[in-house]
């Protein structure tokens, strides 16, 4: 599909191209196609673009990570496709693992987004981001990066189904989990078991987002990719008093204009 370079919307359609491209190579159930659309209309409604509260979000979520002591990242289909490249560099840079979690899980999907993320692994390792990092330690703490989820060996309580499975050295033993695209039963059961959850959702009304220790209401895209240009700078200590449910009015609130906006009111 060719995309102007000039099209207002040309990031958004051509993260919709890759949903349906992943999903036509098998990385993806059908019912990615609807998420990734609900998505998007909220992202309409953010203008497209990344709003000083997620901005601050994304900050928070890079230090928790960088001042844990076994962080995670966890990705599913969508969030590999669409982040896969920024989640391996911001794994790199704080120094956790990855982690595949699908709700509808098949074998033969896990292999398929194991292997992509490996590549990804393998082309990253040569896409040194700094100056200040050689590019030889950058290729070691890529190499670093350890993907999990094919062979899940423990479950998270009080969840059923497939996406109750994780990995022992994984989630279960995290104290500090980024996942974006969640769904609210994962999370409330993550956030039980005592850890710290960053989430990524642009619903602001989810029960993820209301969840959630600390929620980034922003496409995933670009939250990666902006906590990856974060994570580049010297982390800062976690916020002790972070506010998350000021962070959602915020966005809620952001939308909300945006709407008057269309109508031709004030807000």
């Amino acid at each position: 599909m060719t995309i102007h370079d000039d099209h207002p919307r040309r990031d958004s359609l051509l993260s919709r191209q890759k949903i349906v491209d992943a999903q036509n190579k098998g990385l993806l159930a059908d019912s990615a196609l609807i998420a990734h659309g609900r998505g998007e209309a909220f992202d309409y409604l953010l203008g497209e673009c990344t709003i000083p509260s997620a901005r601050r979000a994304e900050e928070e979520s890079v230090n928790r990570l960088s001042a844990a002591l076994h962080p995670v990242i966890s990705l599913n289909g969508n969030s590999t496709v669409l982040a896969g490249r920024d989640a391996v560099k911001l794994a790199a840079l704080v120094g956790c693992k990855i982690e595949i979690n699908i709700f509808y899980r098949t074998e033969s999907r896990i292999d398929l987004l194991f292997q992509t993320l490996n590549l990804i692994k393998n082309e990253v390792a040569f896409e040194n981001p700094s100056d200040e990092i050689s590019s030889e330690i950058w290729s070691q703490m890529v190499a670093n990066v350890e993907i999990l989820g094919v062979s899940p060996d423990a479950q998270i309580p009080g969840l059923d189904g497939p996406r109750a499975k994780c990995c022992s050295q994984g989630i279960y033993a995290s104290d500090t989990v980024l996942v974006p695209l969640e769904d609210g039963d994962r999370c409330e059961a993550l956030i039980q078991m005592g850890k710290q959850v960053l989430v990524v959702d642009l619903n602001p009304l989810s029960r993820t987002a209301r969840t959630a220790t600390v929620t980034i209401v922003d496409n995933v895209s670009r939250a990666f990719n902006e906590m990856v240009k974060i994570a580049l700078e010297k982390p800062a200590s976690p916020h002790v008093t972070w506010d998350n449910r000021s962070a959602l009015i915020d966005a809620i609130d952001t939308m909300g204009k945006a709407a008057a906006r269309s109508f031709g009111r004030d807000a």
